[in-house]
């Protein structure tokens, strides 16, 4: 036997847990759940990429981006861009707009268009020159300046760029006798446009659209006809007295952006006339 003195022996027991193995702690339901998510938003931005317009897209952008203009759009900054990129729209050719406001300026008499320095009042005061405008054409106050029958090709809408007037086809009344010869549809449309322009003095941009031609054509016409089409409007409206210096630029965007989900139907054969803002 052990002395009094001696200490026991100390016993260590080492007991093994089996099972649990699959789950590791929980960690990689994390990590799974975060490539899911990750997975779900770069779905929903295909979507959205191939679900909107160049425009949309821009707005939707700068919605994100707020501070940062990359296109013509005020950041909210009072600097001496008044929150614009020095790559706004308006500083470089247009390629496109998807601007959401733009920066005050100063009316020029009653009819002005946006000038530096321009305050929230004149911007009202232009918003309700394009509504005039817009009444004008679609006798929304009872004044229509245009007839039943050439009522049914036009659409008008307010938007970021300016305010937006809409010549289009139907399928009894085409605007173009070919590829570009204007009808006497059209030639009445310019006449009524050119009247109520004399409302504003904004700049104004032509833009020519077509629907899309057979495929088995050798050749696609498209972009050729939409740029004759816009030229020869921009042609009718300075014969009716609207001024050369107004006409800032004539856009030919083929079949690019239709309006009906058909890219041949004759819906997509328009004339689009846009009184611009300016900063």
């Amino acid at each position: 036997m052990a002395g009094d003195n001696e200490l026991a022996p100390i016993i260590i027991k080492r007991k093994k847990v089996s099972g649990g193995e699959g789950h590791h702690g929980g960690a990689w339901k994390v990590a799974y759940a975060d490539f899911v998510t990750a997975m779900m938003a770069f779905f929903l931005l295909m979507w959205l990429l191939n679900a909107t317009t160049e425009k949309q897209r821009k707005g939707i952008a700068d919605y994100f981006t707020p501070t940062i203009a990359i296109a013509r759009v005020s950041g909210g900054g009072d600097g001496p861009l008044g929150g614009d990129s020095v790559f706004a729209e308006n500083t470089l050719p247009r390629m496109g707009s998807g601007s959401t406001s733009l920066r005050p300026a100063s009316a020029n008499g009653e009819t002005g268009t946006f000038t530096q320095g321009e305050t929230g009042d004149d911007a009202a005061e232009q918003e309700e020159q394009f509504k005039e405008v817009e009444d004008m054409l679609m006798g929304r106050g009872g004044e229509s300046m245009v007839a039943d029958e050439l009522l049914e090709h036009i659409v008008t809408k307010v938007t970021d760029e300016g305010l937006v007037i809409e010549f289009f086809d139907t399928p009894n009344a085409p605007l173009f006798d070919g590829d570009a010869t204007p009808t006497p549809l059209l030639e009445d449309l310019a006449l009524v446009l050119a009247r109520a322009s004399e409302v504003v003095t904004n700049p104004i941009a032509v833009e020519g659209h077509t629907s899309a031609f057979p495929l088995v054509l050798a050749r696609d016409p498209a972009w050729d006809v939409s740029g004759m089409r816009a030229s020869a409007f921009r042609e009718l409206l300075t014969t009716e007295g609207v001024e050369k210096k107004r006409i800032q630029r004539v856009t030919s965007y083929a079949d690019r952006e239709p309006v009906h989900e058909n890219p041949m139907n004759v819906r997509n054969n328009r004339i689009e006339v846009v009184f611009l803002r300016s900063i």
